[in-house]
């Protein structure tokens, strides 16, 4: 069943992008492979040899299964789509601007910008991208599978990041972390945040345009 296997290969991303990054493992590879740069090599080549037949399963499974809900035909779902998109996609572009501290490739620790939303801008961007779709899309089995790994790897992969920086970074990443929410928009300066992200939010608001104009060609 496509569904199964989607979960196996979500279940099996998880567990290595988790394991490889832990404080138990990742020492011991980086020394046995001489380096930061070789270990992030492997870690991204693990990465990709899991997500790429992930998505390529689903792609070929698309709505495999019964049909379990769809909302998306509400004018209201589909605002609470558009938002929450243009949001994913702000929240993306400004942690690719500036990497989170938390993250692999570490940026400084300032409580300012996306990190007033979520000191995880990325990881959150990929789990709201999946809620929006298990929102607005047509739900079946295998859909429920693909999307709703987004959400759950978010989640997990920010928790661990977290633990793991706390465990090994200094004082400033403690009181990094302490000035900053975890869950987008739970902290009180979110909108302060947003203002100062106009950049980010025009590209992010201009890439959901462009993916809602280009979806129904690409999805049917």
């Amino acid at each position: 069943m496509a569904a199964a296997e989607i979960a196996a290969l979500w279940v099996a991303f998880i567990a290595t992008h988790m394991g490889l990054s832990s404080l138990r493992w990742r020492a011991r590879i980086v020394a046995r492979l001489g380096g930061e740069r070789p270990f992030l090599g492997v870690y991204s080549v693990v990465a990709l040899a899991l997500f790429v037949p992930m998505v390529w399963c689903y792609w070929t499974h698309r709505h495999a299964g019964p049909l379990l809900w769809y909302w998306g035909g509400s004018p209201p779902v589909r605002w609470v789509m558009y938002a929450g998109m243009g949001v994913a996609l702000t929240l993306l572009v400004a942690g690719m601007m500036r990497p989170s501290p938390a993250a692999l490739l570490s940026g400084p620790a300032e409580p300012r910008g996306a990190f007033r939303i979520t000191r995880h801008p990325v990881l959150m961007a990929v789990g709201l991208f999946g809620l929006v779709h298990l929102l607005a899309a047509r739900v079946h089995l295998s859909e429920l599978a693909f999307f709703a790994g987004f959400p759950v790897f978010a989640l997990i992969g920010s928790r661990h990041q977290d633990q793991r920086k706390l465990a090994t970074a200094g004082a400033e990443f403690r009181r990094f972390h302490s000035q900053t929410p975890w869950l987008p928009f739970t902290g009180r300066g979110a909108l302060r945040g947003l203002a100062e992200l106009p950049l980010a939010v025009a590209i992010g608001v201009a890439l959901a345009a462009g993916l809602y104009a280009l979806h129904p060609a690409q999805t049917g």
